[in-house]
């Protein structure tokens, strides 16, 4: 997969600008969908708030992912039905945020907060072994304690982050610039969770099947292989264990994951116009053309043909 820091951040026509954007992103279908109806990507809702409640609002749910600082005072959470102390300094990151219940917090609790859609953020950095193992170990628990130097990083990110979104529709390159904030923020907690959990021996089964299945994914195992009896048989487990196992850890079923990471496999064969429908429903190791055409409609809101159709009409604006 290529580098999501490869932005063309010098081209001047806006939709050709955000079309090599997307593409070298390799972002949602549906991002593109806004784009060929010339929707605003300003509709991208990137989040700040210093009220605690606030994670429980509209603002923070659904398709979001929240990173909260606690910068003093005390407070609590319940998240996937385990409940959790946030003292100063602590930091949480939680993605499924529907699992959130039952806070609490003293008068000197201050927290900030700072929050994206969780399909923009996923495209916003290169897939890597290191996010196989801290999604994981997030999921199961979301709160670290990081060091005054740390902590202090992560705040002056989010005050960046605060500072920027008030240049929302005057800034002619708005997007592009909250990405590369959100991205410098991203890389800081990645660095944090390394320290803290990178040098622990996490040896237990469950969590090696699992490294194990992301880590064919992203070697790109799923360009022919998309059942959930393959990477069982591969690993050695049940199809059910697979499937309890990787649902429990990630919070993401099997086939969600097999198709977030042939989308872009299609998507990239797609725009060689070198080839066929035919060849590329060969290469994938699809059935039929049929069944290709009926898993691109599915997964990018339209079939291949007018796919292929819309991105050669926008390279050519």
């Amino acid at each position: 997969m290529q580098n999501y820091e490869d932005f063309c951040i010098y081209s001047f026509h806006f939709r050709r600008h955000y079309l090599h954007f997307f593409r070298k992103s390799f972002v949602s279908i549906r991002f593109l969908v806004y784009l060929c109806t010339m929707q605003s990507v300003f509709d991208i809702k990137i989040g700040y708030s210093e009220h605690f409640a606030d994670i429980m609002g509209k603002q923070f749910r659904g398709d979001c992912t929240v990173h909260l600082l606690c910068t003093a005072g005390e407070g609590g959470l319940t998240f996937n039905g385990k409940r959790y102390v946030l003292r100063k300094n602590d930091c949480v990151v939680i993605s499924h945020t529907n699992l959130i219940e039952e806070l609490e917090g003293n008068d000197d609790l201050q927290i900030e907060m700072v929050s994206a859609p969780l399909s923009f953020l996923r495209n916003q950095l290169p897939a890597n072994n290191y996010g196989i193992g801290g999604s994981i170990q997030l999921f199961h628990e979301p709160v670290m304690h990081l060091e005054e130097e740390e902590a202090c990083h992560l705040h002056q990110d989010m005050q960046h982050i605060r500072e920027r979104m008030e240049e929302k529709g005057r800034h002619p390159f708005y997007m592009e610039l909250m990405s590369g904030l959100l991205r410098t923020m991203m890389y800081d907690l990645f660095a944090f969770h390394a320290r803290i959990y990178e040098s622990t021996d996490n040896s237990e089964r469950t969590s090696y099947v699992v490294k194990r299945f992301m880590r064919m994914l992203e070697a790109g195992e799923c360009r022919t292989h998309r059942s959930m009896a393959y990477y069982a048989d591969q690993l050695n487990v049940s199809p059910k264990y697979l499937s309890d196992t990787v649902k429990r850890l990630t919070g993401y079923s099997v086939t969600h994951l097999i198709d977030r990471h042939t989308l872009p496999i299609i998507i990239s064969f797609l725009e060689d116009d070198r080839l066929t429908l035919n060849q590329i429903s060969d290469e994938m190791n699809f059935s039929s053309l049929s069944y290709f055409t009926r898993y691109c409609t599915k997964h990018l809101g339209m079939t291949p043909t007018k796919y292929r159709n819309s991105s050669n009409t926008m390279k050519n604006i």
